[in-house]
């Protein structure tokens, strides 16, 4: 099988990573990719949003599978664009994505399929805002309509910086606060059959105890050792399967990952947000830990063939991981660094430990940052404690300077998981 992934992330890497190790994928390519998805794949120069480039290249190289990683170029309709090729491609249509795009439209589905959210409004006038906010209080949540790469949520106790995001947004969406932990489970789809992933938890505040501002992701962890073992069947019967199945009465049938960001709240689970794509970071924790071979059950997800997969096999083995971040993220970060220690992770750590490229790219034979999120240590132990300082170790080996990463991934699980002999 030749394989073709549309990305340059580290989404992508760990897709091109667990991909890489599939002994049916006979050849991979990536675009654009990075400068580690460079070592397990040959990149391409393509503009991700264009469709038509996508598909021109996905027939030029003969590729029996696209995998269409980001959610822009979903929403752009680049999956639509490759099916009018005939290439089988993970990921939804530019309709289904909206999902994603759209977070009123995923309030208007999740209504539909009678899934469990938060009471939310959609406003797009100032009095509309206020009454909003009034409606609800403290915590204030607010969330721009469109894409936002990860940003574009604000929680806050502060009205005033509540209702500046709001007025900042063409269309925004007010809603309940949800309390209780949050989880992230992904399920793979052809539309009809839902075959869900193990869940995962990430951390979007950019510093140690959940404060500062809100990114893309710092580092993530699997599996949950604190939650519920019926979590992962609960959701199926009540968010995926229904949400799934409104989609294709619609007329919109979704194929591809749906991501369904959860909040395990004091009256229940309830759906925080939709995602029509592999969240980063979770993917790179559970990707680690799964031990079905890839290509072929996205394949599957894609040909709507899915009911035919066998059961998806995971490692005990548990995950966890620390985002390095460049200087001054997540403001308007600083690129161009040096990036030292990469091979010494790769000699010392390996294969407990490798590095997956996020914001990365070569410069003649250096290595230097090139985004926000630079890159994604992920590590595996025979439990969250082992994995975590594994990790950390490796995390420790890179030099960039101006560096941030948070140092309390994955902690209070690992200690609870510790204390409690779970």
């Amino acid at each position: 099988m030749k394989v073709l992934v549309i990305g340059g992330g580290a989404r992508e890497h760990a897709l091109c990573r667990s991909l890489s190790l599939d002994p049916d994928v006979t050849a991979l390519h990536c675009a654009p990719g990075n400068a580690g998805i460079a070592e397990v794949a040959a990149l391409h120069p393509v503009d991700q949003l264009d469709g038509g480039a996508v598909a021109a290249l996905a027939t030029e190289l003969g590729a029996d599978l696209v995998v269409v990683g980001p959610e822009a170029p979903l929403v752009a309709g680049v999956a639509d664009a490759v099916r009018a090729v005939g290439v089988p491609v993970f990921g939804p249509s530019a309709e289904a994505a909206l999902l994603e795009g759209s977070k009123a439209f995923a309030k208007d589905v999740m209504a539909g399929a009678e899934v469990p959210t938060a009471r939310s409004y959609v406003c797009t006038t100032p009095a509309e805002i206020d009454e909003a906010l009034a409606a609800f209080g403290a915590p204030y949540v607010v969330k721009d309509d469109g894409l936002a790469a990860g940003k574009g949520v604000v929680v806050t106790e502060d009205v005033e910086q509540a209702r500046a995001h709001a007025l900042a947004c063409e269309r925004v969406v007010i809603e309940e606060f949800l309390d209780g932990p949050e989880v992230s489970l992904f399920a793979i789809t052809d539309g009809t059959t839902v075959l869900p992933l193990q869940p995962a938890q990430d951390f979007k505040r950019a510093l140690d105890g959940d404060e500062g501002p809100n990114t893309g992701g710092m580092g993530a962890y699997s599996p949950l050792p604190w939650a519920d073992p019926k979590l992962v069947d609960e959701v199926m019967e009540t968010v995926l399967q229904p949400t799934v199945d409104e989609l294709r009465r619609r007329g919109t049938p979704f194929s591809g990952l749906l991501y369904a960001g959860l909040a395990i709240t004091s009256r229940g689970v309830r759906v925080i947000e939709f995602n029509a794509r592999f969240g980063d970071p979770e993917t790179q924790v559970v990707l680690a830990r799964l031990k079905t071979p890839l290509a072929g059950v996205l394949l599957r997800a894609a040909t709507g063939t899915l009911a035919d997969q066998e059961p998806l096999a995971w490692r005990d083995e548990a995950a966890v991981t620390v985002v390095v971040a460049s200087h001054n993220y997540p403001g308007t970060p600083r690129t161009g660094d040096l990036i030292e220690g990469l091979a010494e992770v790769a000699e010392r750590d390996a294969p407990h430990a490798y590095v997956l490229h996020a914001g990365t790219k070569r410069d003649g034979d250096r290595i230097v940052s090139a985004g926000g999120r630079v890159l994604s240590v992920t590590a595996t132990g025979t439990d969250l404690s082992q994995a975590r300082e594994r990790a950390y170790a490796a995390v420790g080996r890179i030099r960039l300077d101006g560096a941030q990463h948070r140092t309390d991934i994955a902690r209070k699980a690992a200690e609870d998981a510790a204390s409690t002999g779970v």
